[in-house]
């Protein structure tokens, strides 16, 4: 089974790290406010996503990108980060 990471980006350029198996329907679910996190702060785009072989390896990923949120590191992943809607 395929996991993802993603990120999205709110029109106030709030950002959202998270984890998946159906990247599809989880930007679905933060879009309809059914996401405790992202709720009543949309809309969101998807603008980056990575493929992962299994849920450890995504999972380890998606902390290692929240350690990086705010930072230079973070900066430059969003900066290069292209929307990528047409990939959903």
């Amino acid at each position: 089974m395929v996991y993802y990471v993603y990120v999205l980006k709110n029109n106030q350029g709030r950002h959202y790290i998270g984890s998946t198996k159906d990247i599809k329907l989880r930007v679905k679910q933060h879009n309809q406010n059914c996401v405790t996190a992202t709720k009543n702060r949309g809309p969101y785009s998807l603008i980056y996503q990575e493929q992962f072989d299994n849920k450890t390896m995504a999972r380890k990923r998606e902390n290692k990108l929240k350690s990086y949120k705010g930072n230079a590191k973070f900066k430059k992943l969003v900066e290069v980060a292209t929307p990528s809607s047409s990939l959903v």
